[in-house]
């Protein structure tokens, strides 16, 4: 158990918003413990028959209450007011580009895509306005499969709050710092980083340095874990001592405001009186949590061939399956290639996982033309994929020292779902028409003359 109290004493309202600063506590998936006024965590129960300064005691569960106790997650969060007082009459407003499992709207020709970075707009817009979604899998309403949206962010959202009942939300920054100010406490997180906002969650998203861009992956299936090891063994990719959950940081707030949750694949809205970020204090597992993806240790051959993307998992989402993954988030960062006689980019493959992938900054080493920071590409379960031309004749016949990829961040959401594309995504602007024809530009080098 870990108890750590939030510097600035109180109601972090109250604080000029230079003053506020985000603390956390490290490890993953831990039993946490912490309170932003003293004594606010009853001691030896989570029920008593009144809790200290008035406070509500209301148990958030992100599992079913019979999982097994490896996979059974709750918190006891001690508020001002229940969310039940945070309430108000729902109504059903536009959902904008988000769109939700199953969402067949276009039937693209089969084939891998690729799309450049949407440009950030010029007008307003929060985050639940600005999220764009390029590809569903799954059926949300059936908790399997995931959304891959990319989200552009022109204003913070002032006296706004949301939270997703479909799924647990995976954002990747691209552009620009963002402050996830949940009911549990505050997360910064610039590009380089991640964070995970579990369902249910309720939060505010606000602008720390500008507009943002960035991705999004909303898993509908089992929330994100961390990956066995297996042969492995205890230690490399990520480790848990690097999870950054946030302390307890509460708003006494009682003016208008509005509540958004997605539920049902819909956006539904409420006026509401007061802000529901009035955690006071919380213990449990089930909590945002924070990492820093330059601080995965990846791991690789060291003699020669090339390994599953697999060793690049930074987070699963389980299925019911042992070993099939409801979404895996990978990711390509910076690290040494040294494997002899080997073909060093991945090679050329089908296979029954279907692939988004995003870059954060730098260069992929397998797409070094046309794929660029913001953008994103789409290579879906059983269609082929690879190396294009340049990538191809250049690690096929260059001097093979040992080398290190530097200054990159490329990632994927990964599922076991093919990924239908959405209208918007197929009829955008930015999607690359030409793409899917990469292949073609691979010459024939076959002579069975010569070996």
């Amino acid at each position: 158990m870990t108890k750590q109290d939030i510097p600035t004493g109180a109601s972090a309202a109250t604080q000029p918003e230079s003053a506020i600063q985000a603390n956390y506590m490290s490890g993953f998936g831990n039993g946490f413990e912490t309170e932003a006024l003293p004594g606010a965590l009853p001691l030896g129960r989570n029920s008593p028959q009144k809790c200290a300064y008035g406070l509500y005691a209301e148990q958030l569960s992100g599992s079913p209450f019979t999982a097994p106790r490896t996979t059974n997650e709750r918190s006891w969060l001690y508020r001002i007011r229940p969310t039940v007082a945070h309430w108000g009459d729902f109504r059903k407003v536009d959902a904008g580009l988000w769109r939700t499992a199953p969402a067949v709207e276009a039937e693209p020709p089969i084939g891998p895509m690729r799309w450049d970075p949407l440009p950030v707009p010029t007008e307003p817009l929060s985050f639940r306005e600005g999220v764009r979604t390029i590809t569903t899998a799954g059926d949300g309403g059936a908790q399997a499969g995931m959304g891959a949206h990319v989200y552009l962010i022109t204003r913070s959202m002032e006296h706004e709050y949301f939270y997703n009942a479909d799924g647990e939300m995976l954002f990747v920054p691209q552009q620009g710092d963002l402050r996830l100010w949940t009911e549990f406490g505050i997360i910064d997180i610039e590009p380089g980083e991640i964070a995970v906002i579990p369902r249910g969650v309720k939060l505010r998203i606000e602008l720390r340095d500008g507009p943002a861009r960035g991705y999004l992956c909303e898993n509908y299936g089992g929330a994100f874990t961390l990956p066995e090891r297996g042969p492995i063994g205890a230690n490399c990719l990520a480790n848990p001592r690097d999870f950054l959950t946030p302390v307890a940081a509460y708003e006494d707030v009682d003016a208008p405001g509005r509540m958004y949750v997605k539920w049902g694949g819909a956006i539904w809205a409420a006026d509401i009186a007061h802000s529901p970020l009035d955690v006071v204090a919380w213990h449990g597992n089930y909590a945002p949590y924070k990492y820093d993806l330059r601080r995965y240790s990846p791991v690789g051959p060291v003699l020669y061939d090339h390994a599953d993307p697999s060793i690049f998992t930074v987070l699963t989402s389980p299925s019911e399956t042992p070993g099939t993954a409801n979404v895996d988030f990978v990711v390509f960062s910076d690290r040494w290639m040294v494997a002899e006689n080997t073909f060093r980019p991945p090679w050329y493959h089908m296979n029954v996982m279907s692939e988004f992938m995003g870059l954060v900054y730098g260069q992929y080493d397998a797409k070094p033309q046309g794929f660029v920071p913001g953008g994103c590409s789409l290579h879906n379960s059983m269609l082929p994929h690879g190396p294009d031309f340049e990538a191809f004749e250049k690690a096929s016949n260059v001097e093979l020292k040992p080398h290190k990829l530097e200054g990159t961040m490329a990632f994927m959401f990964e599922t076991r779902f093919p990924q239908r594309v959405t209208a918007f995504a197929a009829e955008s602007s930015a999607l690359q028409r030409s793409y899917g024809a990469y292949g073609h530009q691979l010459h024939k080098h076959f002579n069975p003359r010569q070996r």
